[in-house]
């Protein structure tokens, strides 16, 4: 889908054109409003006729037209049409005009009291003019004439109107506009896309090129099928005319060719076709050249093959591409879904638009293929979008891990480090400690009376020095020796006995439930010294009417062993430093009791979390593989 991302650029230009579009200036209203006229009245010029040099008699085979039926289509045996228009009255008016959006012809010559007063011929085939002249303030009805020369199309196409000459070129200015500035924003995003291509994914090359150049055919042909360009620069028609059929054969089988190979295991027989409509497009070409060069004689030819053969070609493209849209949507994914819609909907108004112009008796503009751009064009800004979460979601998990994965480094390394200095000065230490401890005890029978709680404190610090050494020494070797089946329900009966006496102690009550038939492998000892590590730091939590509750039960294929107190809890912070080296939140602990159990259902392949809020207690959830062994 990596063609997708820049769709997004391209519509915040369309926006921002549509924007400027809208944000310009409004005209100011006329004292009088536009004066329509949408009916007239026209008389074919047939072949053999004479060049007038003014309007011919009111007597001839004049016919009635109106907007709705406007008699554009040249008969055989004529070469143009003579147009009279009933002009009301334009005295009200300071500089009078006449507008005419869409007249049909390629040499027209504007008649007012008989007289010439404007003209304008071109020498190329493009059909469609807009015709905006000065007229004579009147007081009186009028007529105005106008004599048309073609070769297809001769006539007005739209309401004539009459009004003052710069709110006529203002309104024509504005209504045209927007086209241009459309047409040119989708075609410089285009040509920008085209430039970049070279730095994509090799494997999506071909494809973003023929997106790119999709694009950029479609702003082109936006921009040189508005009338306003011929209007303006009537010089660079030829060339306006040549960019229009160039864009015709690029955008659709550009178009063929990425929905084709979007669809990455579309059959062979599709991409043969494909490649072959750009084959005839290129031929297409060739023949548009020779048109050039050769003019009217070649134009037969021409017309041939660029439309009559060219259009059910470009149908059949666009049914093409709504069988595979449809065929692939059924895969049930959100993007291919909404890339689906998105082509659906351009290839329906294309071929709407392309019958329509086929089988109307009456001049059509090609309108409902913009509103299909706009629509893939929204489907492919909505992918990209849901593609850039998809990637900022993906970017914090990733951090997520990085930064999880950093804290088990460094947990890790403090662990090695700790073991290493276990393994190294434990045992040389408790040589020495014991052998102190011996002469104590035999300084404290002949000391005095006086003398002896001094001795007996010099023990007591000597024995917790012992314990912090044989924590260092199971730190430092965790690996459990012997390693059997162990009843849990059993193991924790037994460590109520031991550990009961000592709740009591300090004012508080235990509880132990263990459902039947728990089983975990491990070692016994150091399964005991754990659950009692835990037990002890709940014991020493303890405030008033302290209780400890032991809940085992089974769940899937784990043995949850779920210790809670109501002590004094812990904050966030404190949990996350749980097990580390020296932190305790007791005034004498070393934190080492912790790490060890920590140590040793790591190496039972178990889990150890805890849960605990400041003042509510602390719960310590322990999870076990549970064992098949009975």
């Amino acid at each position: 889908m990596q063609p997708y991302r820049l769709p997004l650029t391209l519509f915040l230009v369309c926006v921002a054109a549509f924007a400027l579009w809208m944000c310009m200036p409004e005209a100011e209203e006329p004292a009088v409003s536009e004066l329509p006229v949408d009916a007239w009245s026209v008389r074919w010029i047939g072949e053999s006729e004479p060049r007038a040099s003014s309007p011919p008699s009111q007597e001839g085979e004049w016919q009635d037209a109106t907007v709705s039926r406007p008699l554009t289509t040249i008969p055989q045996g004529a070469v143009g049409a003579w147009i009279r228009i009933p002009i009301p009255p334009t005295a009200a008016y300071d500089h009078p005009g006449l507008y005419i959006e869409r007249l049909y012809g390629l040499d027209y010559t504007v008649y007012e009291d008989g007289k010439p007063v404007f003209r304008a011929s071109r020498n190329y085939d493009f059909e469609r003019n807009i015709v905006l002249v000065p007229l004579r303030a009147s007081s009186t009805a009028n007529e105005l004439y106008l004599r048309i020369e073609s070769k297809e199309r001769a006539g007005i196409g739209s309401v004539v109107r009459v009004g003052a000459y710069d709110a006529l070129n203002a309104a024509n200015v504005r209504k045209e506009l927007s086209n241009p500035l459309l047409g040119a924003a989708i075609a410089f995003l285009g040509f920008v896309m085209l430039s970049v291509t070279g730095f994509s994914q090799w494997q999506h090359r071909r494809m973003t090129a023929a997106l790119s150049l999709f694009i950029l055919s479609t702003g082109a042909l936006i921009g040189s099928y508005s009338s306003l360009p011929f209007f303006y620069y009537p010089n660079f028609g030829r060339e306006l005319l040549f960019l229009f059929d160039t864009s015709m054969l690029v955008l659709f089988p550009s178009f063929t060719y990425f929905v084709v190979h979007i669809y990455e295991d579309t059959h062979a027989f599709f991409r043969k076709a494909a490649r072959w409509l750009i084959g005839y497009s290129m031929f297409c070409f060739a023949m548009l050249i020779l048109q050039q060069a050769i003019g009217d004689p070649f134009y037969v030819f021409y017309k041939l093959f660029t439309f009559w053969i060219l259009l059910p070609l470009i149908v059949l493209q666009m049914l093409l591409a709504i069988f595979l849209a449809v065929r692939y949507a059924l895969r049930k994914n959100r993007d291919f879904l909404l890339l689906s819609a998105g082509i659906v909907g351009f290839a329906l108004s294309a071929v709407a638009d392309l019958v329509l112009l086929s089988v109307l008796h009456r001049p059509y503009i090609l309108t409902l293929w913009k509103i299909g751009i706009v629509l893939l064009i929204v489907c492919l800004v909505m992918i990209l979008i849901r593609r850039v979460v998809a990637d900022y979601a993906k970017l914090l998990d990733y951090s997520r891990e990085l930064e999880l994965h950093s804290r088990q480094l460094q947990k890790t390394e403090r662990m090695r480090i700790v073991s290493d200095l276990a393994a190294s000065v434990a045992h040389e230490i408790r040589n020495p400690l014991q052998v102190t401890r011996g002469f104590l005890q035999m300084l404290i029978r002949s000391s005095t009376e006086e003398n002896k709680p001094h001795y007996m404190m010099a023990i007591s610090e000597l024995d917790r020095a012992s314990d912090i050494i044989s924590d260092f020494l199971t730190f430092a070797k965790p690996e459990q020796d012997t390693i059997v089946p162990m009843d849990v329900k059993q193991l924790l009966c037994n460590i109520e006995t031991i550990i009961g006496p000592l709740v009591m102690l300090h004012g508080g009550a235990l509880r132990v439930r263990a459902d039947e038939g728990l089983v975990v492998l491990g070692n016994v000892s150091k399964f005991k010294q754990a659950i009692i590590n835990m037990m002890k730091n709940s014991i020493e939590s303890f405030r008033e009417e302290g209780s400890i509750e032991v809940e085992a039960y089974a769940e899937e294929s784990t043995v949850v062993i779920r210790i809670a107190d109501n002590g004094q809890g812990m904050d966030t912070e404190q949990i996350a430093k749980l097990g580390e080296p020296y932190f305790s939140t007791k005034t004498k602990g070393t934190g080492l009791g912790l790490m060890v159990t920590f140590r040793i259902v790591e190496v039972m392949k178990g889990t150890l979390e805890f849960r605990s809020r400041k003042g509510e207690g602390t719960e310590a959830i322990l999870r076990f593989p549970l064992s098949a062994q009975d």
